[in-house]
């Protein structure tokens, strides 16, 4: 069953949601401002978060951004009866992943949970896996406090991976990501992830990059 939060101080539009979702399978727990969100967020794990942008306490904006900046690959839909572009692009910048502009028939809000639920968003800002940190505002990797220098493709590999995490990624998936349809020699996969290896895993006891016989790589702390 999936699970989601809605983020909604209309509380006759909350009970209206969460009634109609609950017919379609997927549990949702309500929570009326921008500080209740986050701290249920804190406290459970969902597949998804609807997210009305006016909120008392913390708007929907600042739920989104505090999200993202923690790392959280949530697929966030914002809810809202602004429907002008430029509240959209500012939706956009904070990290939500689609609109639906209120009033919005229930089905088709059920469509978009389960299409956004799928996938992790892309608007996360910081990829972590144990100590290993990703930053992608200000282009920095580090694991331990330490920094790392990266190539422009290691970098690559280590977010395609990051943002696997803990799931393995294929061989032809990270050529796909890295190299596109021109794909090179068979071996500068194996080089570049060797050189990661080296720079994410050798200085330190725990391997946190490993090899998935028969399928490719996983980025995991086991």
């Amino acid at each position: 069953m999936l699970t989601a939060l809605l983020i909604e101080d209309d509380y006759d539009l909350a009970n209206t949601v969460v009634d109609f979702l609950s017919l379609e399978d997927i549990a949702c727990d309500h929570a009326a401002n921008g500080v209740s969100g986050l701290n249920l967020l804190a406290q459970n794990h969902y597949d998804i978060v609807l997210l009305d942008l006016n909120l008392p306490r913390l708007d929907g904006l600042a739920v989104c951004e505090a999200l993202r900046k923690q790392g959280a690959d949530i697929p966030v839909l914002m809810l809202t009866a602004r429907d002008q572009l430029k509240d959209k692009i500012a939706g956009f910048h904070a990290g939500t992943d689609d609109y639906l502009v209120k009033p919005f028939e229930l089905e088709e809000l059920v469509v978009r949970i389960h299409a956004l639920s799928r996938r992790r968003s892309g608007q996360a800002k910081l990829l972590q896996c144990a100590d290993l940190i990703m930053n992608l505002t200000d282009k920095s990797v580090s694991r331990s406090g330490g920094k790392i220098k990266l190539s422009p493709t290691g970098w690559q590999l280590l977010e395609t991976l990051l943002r696997a995490s803990p799931d393995p990624v294929s061989r032809s998936q990270l050529e796909q990501a890295i190299w596109g349809d021109e794909l090179p020699d068979s071996n500068s996969l194996k080089v570049h992830i060797f050189h990661l290896r080296k720079s994410i895993d050798s200085p330190f006891e725990k391997a946190l990059l490993h090899t998935i016989v028969g399928h490719g790589f996983a980025l995991k702390d086991q």
